[in-house]
């Protein structure tokens, strides 16, 4: 909620971007305060504030204060980071989809083309000139890796998910030049990841890894031929079940499909058809 009041102000009026700064510097006291104050603190009209309230999509006042105090709080841990004990099935849903869309918002506005960029021609040379494309993670990132291979594969590259971390071992040794170890890590603490990556980089493939700007996976990812597409979110790893973090990560992986399918050779879309067509006939069962 407060990552999509922070991307709207520049679109907001002036007095209403003096109501919206009001809340981001403290959201737990504007969640408290009668409107009265909240309207002598923004030095704006009482009006304005509702107005505030309303142009940022909620229906008032009270609906937005309601909610607000729903964000300040801790959520409840190792269940996720937005919800309370007490929450009804509809402020569950509310919640839950309102802290998603911040986090893309959030991400769109931050997130470093250049490096995009460079993950996408790395990815689409692999494909081209028939090299691997290794995707590992473990845990909840073992089942992005899969989906990242699900769509890869579908293009008609060489593309593997590894998610036991011997194998990936094994994997990242018989990698050479012009391969692509992409490493998926919502902490890019694990150990398994970090030999994994270390034995791409030092066999000469790209190595991209979509992880948090502070890890250690990240630091690994700095430097010539490497890529990083860093994902930073609020989601506490150590204290709630991964909830954005995946979403975030599975984005990524549909930016870089769509992307690089759009640089493979023209011959990809005919192939793309006659799959979906293969599929639909599979789908639905013939008649007697």
């Amino acid at each position: 909620m407060l990552d999509r009041i922070r991307a709207a102000i520049p679109a907001l009026p002036p007095a209403e971007q003096r109501v919206a700064k009001l809340v981001l510097a403290d959201p737990r006291a504007f969640a408290s305060l009668p409107v009265v104050e909240l309207a002598e603190r923004s030095h704006v009209s009482k009006p304005t504030v509702v107005r505030f309230c309303r142009s940022v999509g909620y229906d008032g006042l009270t609906d937005f204060k309601r909610k607000l105090a729903g964000v300040v709080n801790e959520g409840v841990p190792f269940v996720h980071r937005s919800v309370d004990e007490d929450d009804k099935s509809a402020d569950i849903v509310v919640k839950v989809i309102d802290n998603a869309v911040s986090a893309f918002l959030k991400y769109r506005n931050d997130a470093a083309t250049g490096a995009f960029e460079r993950a996408i021609t790395a990815l689409a040379n692999a494909g081209k000139t028939a090299r691997r494309i290794d995707f590992y993670g473990v845990g909840n990132s073992g089942i992005v890796a899969q989906d990242a291979q699900h769509k890869f594969f579908r293009l008609g590259v060489r593309a593997n998910a590894v998610a036991d971390g011997h194998v990936q071992v094994m994997s990242a040794t018989m990698l050479q030049p012009g391969d692509c170890a992409v490493v998926i890590s919502n902490s890019g603490h694990s150990r398994d990841l970090l030999d994994a990556a270390e034995i791409a980089r030092k066999k000469g493939a790209t190595l991209i890894a979509i992880t948090a700007s502070d890890s250690p996976l990240a630091q690994m990812a700095i430097g010539a031929g490497q890529i990083l597409l860093a994902v930073d979110h609020p989601e506490d790893y150590d204290r709630y079940s991964p909830m954005v973090s995946r979403l975030l990560h599975l984005v990524v992986i549909d930016i870089l499909t769509t992307a690089v399918a759009l640089r493979l050779p023209g011959e990809l879309r005919p192939m793309l058809q006659e799959i979906k067509k293969n599929l639909r006939a599979k789908r639905h069962a013939r008649a007697e």
